[in-house]
């Protein structure tokens, strides 16, 4: 949730048509908010950060939610596996 411009309590309530705006302006199709999530948990795994960082930041109660979120490339997947090869002097 956003908080409102305005300061006052409670969540921003037309966040919509500024997202919508938005889009349109950037002249972005088929992209929800919620997208962000996913690129934000993909992000983060990119860099390193554990799934349980990730779980934390994102607000997910299950790690499965998690592994559906973070989205890692096949080079990522082979970096960790050579850094784990390394450490370990093979």
């Amino acid at each position: 949730m956003f908080a409102q411009p305005s300061g006052f309590p409670g969540p921003y309530e037309s966040f919509d048509g500024v997202w919508y705006d938005a889009l349109e302006a950037a002249g972005i199709e088929d992209f929800r908010f919620h997208d962000l999530r996913h690129t934000t948990a993909s992000y983060l795994a990119a860099q390193g950060a554990s799934i349980l960082e990730i779980a934390d930041t994102l607000g997910h109660k299950t790690l499965s939610m998690v592994k559906r979120c973070a989205h890692l490339t096949q080079s990522h997947k082979v970096s960790a596996i050579e850094r784990l090869a390394k450490e370990r002097g093979l």
